[in-house]
């Protein structure tokens, strides 16, 4: 049993590895060519047009939706300008004061919030995040 065991690994390191070490430096270039060919898909030719025209839409899509919420949408060119040059975010008007319209629905949308939030407590789920829960809220019915 032995005798035929020490003959197989014999075999496999005198036949079997120079075999595949010879058919691994014939390979050449076929290695390097995996994945290319005529259904390969590049994504490393994007224009910096087309970066740039994605940003646009980011940014455009922002200002619709804080429109949409009733808040001063951002700047479009300014923005995109800003996020080309990769300036850091100005927190002083970032956030817009909130509008006194909505003042007394937040606040109820808040305590409603807050009793979900005591209930799922008591059910032995996580709370859910007060502000955020309330901007949702707001943004699904505004």
């Amino acid at each position: 049993m032995v005798a035929e065991l020490s003959f197989v690994l014999i075999l496999l390191c005198v036949v079997v590895v120079p075999v595949a070490a010879i058919a691994f430096a014939r390979s050449g270039k076929a290695y390097e060519e995996i994945g290319k060919g005529r259904f390969a898909v590049d994504f490393d030719d994007s224009s910096e047009t087309d970066h740039h025209e994605e940003l646009r839409q980011l940014v455009e899509a922002k200002a619709y939706r804080q429109a949409r919420r009733g808040e001063q949408p951002v700047d479009v060119e300014r923005e995109v300008e800003r996020l080309s040059k990769g300036e850091p975010e100005e927190t002083a008007d970032a956030a817009p004061p909130p509008d006194p319209a909505t003042a007394g629905i937040r606040a109820e949308i808040r305590e409603v919030v807050i009793a979900k939030n005591e209930s799922r407590e008591r059910r032995g789920e996580e709370p859910l995040d007060v502000e955020s829960e309330v901007e949702r809220m707001l943004a699904e019915f505004g």
